[in-house]
């Protein structure tokens, strides 16, 4: 029917090398040695190559049909850019240079690890299987088709190096990889933290240089792999060659298990699209965990019975973890501020049961366990939190509200309004830095000493007489990152507005000091907790009484620059009363005596508090 698809083809290496790599690629699938979505990525390669190869050789008999037949067919062979023209030693030097420099680059890209454990020079000694396939599929093809494909992939290139410095910063920061749908919305939270910290100029120059950085990142794998294709193309035999005997390798490394055999571009590109669906597919599963509330319709008459009359404070101890009180150098001094306060707290009359709770998060993003707690559903993640505080779940808040109490929360970080402290927890009123009134110094991002929030926290809601049972939410964030700026304890009465802190010199480390120095950022974070919990204490004992109930924990470990690769998630809790059927309640628990958890003590999830918590001093114990 089209004769002129009759006529002989001139003999071209690429469409061997086309055929060649079907058999290859079949092999690979068939032998299994291939992640499921990588196999089908390297599949859908192979038959793009094919299809691309019969297309080529369509189009290049479609525009001989008009040649008669019996003319010679010219045999095509080697690149399509000719020979290189002459130039000098220099210019000769400097072009292969950036051509090592392009390779490097894109190989560099196509093998570098997402965690930072595993950022060791071996990691960059392994065989990347998309840049071998990219270059010689490149080779093959005509010049405007490679330079459209090395645009394409260097575009997915530049995406994935995005996303692996992403893990790097999020592994070292919060101990888990980068997620799109949960974590893009942190920009602006993280610009406005860091202004807080830092200063607003130093800020927008971070972010500046940040940005400018982001652009270059962004651009040299397109650069640099439209290089190397050119290149490759231009010693099209000798590339190819090159490229078999690597594939070979990188099959045998494969199949003999060695880490050599790299496809972790390809792995993390399928891993990023099924995190993508995971996030977007969780909506419906937190649907049915918020729905899902035995405690909803709990009238207030039977909700926390067993707290009748008691003023109870749920105090968050920013970046209060584990590794605070095990396992670290700075250990001892918590350790000893802890057991001091225990002997303070029983000389005055009060006793505390301790363990641990596994927070959804990790170095930051305080907010999660706070909703995680008072909630009893666990959000690991901004778009977890954004879809409960849009639902009426029960809070610990709310439940305290319904049953009488008055609800307050001082948030000394918030600057700004809150619609979800009234409308998600139902707080009666919320104190942050705007009506808390310290007319005193900053502390570097905290705006103020704990000691004032305490102290105001006093004043205001807890010295006028006549009044309903308090349950106040107290976040503490003098132990706040970055650490530069640690308060000194001042007696109570001398507290007033705060501006007496303006005349105590703080225990300050300089913030070009804790850059890169995880030594000092260590003390410096001890130093802070030991300030923040040696203040909790004081203030118990100062202003505690029979009705006193307090519950205090960590929000979160703090970055692993202090809580180091691999830690837990566990941060330390502790129940404070005077009246010992309070704590007669919780027996149960097997909570261990004191404010030092030991290494046996219990571990809970998070979110599992809420509900033991409102079990046990609901109208009805519980027992076990």
């Amino acid at each position: 029917m089209a004769p002129w698809m009759r006529a002989p083809l001139p003999r071209r290496l690429w469409r061997r090398v086309a055929a060649a790599t079907q058999g290859l690629v079949l092999t690979v699938a068939a032998a299994g040695v291939l992640p499921r979505g990588v196999m089908q990525a390297v599949l859908a390669a192979a038959l793009v190559l094919l299809a691309a190869s019969f297309a080529d050789s369509v189009r290049w008999l479609w525009r001989r049909r008009h040649v008669a037949p019996g003319e010679p067919v010219p045999e095509v062979t080697g690149g399509d850019r000719g020979a290189p023209s002459a130039r000098g030693p220099l210019r000769t030097a400097i072009a292969v240079a950036l051509t090592v420099l392009a390779l490097l680059l894109t190989w560099a890209a196509s093998v570098a690890p997402q965690q930072p454990s595993l950022l060791t020079p071996g990691a960059f000694a392994r065989v990347p299987l998309e840049l071998l396939v990219l270059v010689a599929l490149a080779v093959l093809l005509p010049a405007r088709p490679r330079r459209a494909l090395a645009v394409v992939a260097g575009v997915l290139l530049s995406a994935l190096v995005l996303v692996t410095i992403l893990d790097l910063g999020f592994f070292t920061a919060f101990d888990r990889p980068f997620r799109p749908v949960d974590d893009s919305g942190y920009l602006g939270i993280g610009i406005e933290t860091l202004r807080d910290g830092a200063g607003r100029s130093y800020a927008d120059l971070v972010v500046a240089g940040a940005a400018l950085l982001g652009v270059v990142l962004l651009a040299i794998p397109v650069l640099a792999l439209l290089r190397v294709t050119r290149v490759a193309a231009d010693h099209r035999p000798v590339v190819l060659r090159a490229a078999a005997v690597l594939g070979v390798l990188w099959v045998v490394l494969r199949i003999a298990g060695a880490p050599a055999a790299s496809s972790s571009a390809a792995s993390l590109a399928v891993r990023e699209v099924h995190l993508v669906r995971t996030g977007l597919a969780d909506r419906a599963v937190l649907a049915r965990q918020i729905a899902h509330d035995r405690f909803r319709a709990t009238p207030g008459d039977r909700l926390l019975t067993g707290l009748c009359g008691k003023d109870v404070l749920l105090v968050f101890v920013e970046s209060y973890g584990r590794v605070a009180l095990q396992g670290s150098s700075f250990s001892p001094g918590v350790d000893a501020v802890v057991n001091r306060g225990t002997a303070q707290l029983r000389a005055a009359g009060f006793a505390a049961r301790s363990a641990f709770l596994t927070s959804p998060t990790f170095g930051g993003l305080s907010w999660l366990a706070h909703s995680t707690l008072q909630s009893g559903v666990r959000v690991d993640g901004q778009r977890r939190y954004d879809q409960l505080v849009a639902q009426d779940r029960l809070t610990l808040t709310a439940a305290f509200r319904r049953a009488g109490w008055r609800t307050v929360g001082i948030m000394p970080a918030n600057h700004r309004a809150w619609p979800q402290g009234s409308t998600f927890y139902h707080y009666n009123q919320v104190y942050d830095r705007r009506n808390l009134g310290y007319r005193g110094p900053g502390f570097g991002l905290p705006p103020m000493p704990d000691q004032y929030a305490l102290a105001a926290l006093q004043r205001r809601e807890l010295a006028p007489r006549d009044r309903a049972p308090l349950f106040a939410e107290v976040d503490l964030i003098s132990s706040h990152a970055p650490w530069t700026s640690i308060p000194r304890l001042v007696p109570w009465d001398q507290v007033g507005d705060g501006s007496v802190f303006a005349r105590i010199p703080p225990a300050a480390t300089s913030r070009a000091a804790l850059i890169g120095d995880s030594a000092r950022a260590r003390r410096a974070y001890g130093q802070s907790i030991e300030y923040s919990l040696a203040t909790l204490i004081s203030f118990v004992r100062r202003y505690g009484d029979d009705d006193t109930v307090l519950v205090v924990l960590g929000d979160h470990q703090p970055a692993t620059t202090v809580s180091g690769l691999g830690a837990s998630h566990d941060v330390p809790i502790s129940v404070i009363a005077h009246d010992p059927e309070v704590l007669r309640r919780i027996s149960a628990w097997d909570w261990q005596d004191g404010l030092l958890p030991g290494p046996q003590a219990p571990v809970w999830p998070m979110e599992a508090f809420r509900d033991r918590f409102l079990t046990a001093f609901g109208s009805t114990p519980a027992t076990g």
